[in-house]
């Protein structure tokens, strides 16, 4: 069972106002954050799904100390700047940048029935942690509660999102006994 697409993908989030000429700091949650100043607008609202979501258009974005400065054209102030605080920046899915041959979104992923290399069932993906070295699926197994997959070359043999499964080769000791 997947689920049905998002109305939108997630950039960033606002943190906070930058500066008196209303530039937005930005936490970006992103792998293409120079896409932002090739959009004409961006949608803020307080998620994915929110019915709170308008549309801004882009004036200009930049990289500070790892964190993008984003300036929308109707935003001209530290004050307009601070109501948008703790809101996500976020683009339609039509113009997300195309996925190469075997990239996912992580909404594609949740929902995914979890197959060990033999093709037993292991569980039911949840959740996508994004970490550091990789990213880590946590399956919700209905014999072993909740498993922490690393996702690598090694452990991930194949997913399949049309077929709706992903097939893992388990690192030795990850499971009981």
């Amino acid at each position: 069972m997947t689920i049905p697409p998002p109305k939108y993908l997630l950039l960033g989030e606002i943190l906070r106002p930058h500066g008196v000429r209303g530039e937005l700091r930005v936490r970006l949650l992103t792998d293409y954050p120079e896409r932002i100043n090739e959009l004409e607008r961006i949608f803020i609202g307080s998620g994915i799904d929110a019915d709170d979501v308008r549309p801004y258009p882009v004036q200009h974005m930049r990289m500070h100390q790892g964190y993008g400065l984003l300036k929308l054209k109707t935003i001209d102030d530290r004050n307009a700047a601070d109501l948008l605080r703790g809101l996500f920046v976020m683009i339609d899915l039509e113009h997300a940048v195309p996925l190469e041959e075997g990239e996912f979104y992580l909404y594609q992923l949740i929902g995914l029935t979890v197959q060990q290399e033999d093709g037993s069932l292991l569980g039911t993906l949840v959740e996508v942690l994004e970490t550091a070295a990789h990213d880590v699926y946590v399956v919700d197994s209905p014999t072993y509660g909740e498993v922490l997959i690393p996702v690598t070359d090694e452990t991930i043999l194949v997913t399949d999102i049309d077929a709706g499964i992903v097939r893992v080769r388990l690192p030795e000791g990850l499971l009981p006994d």
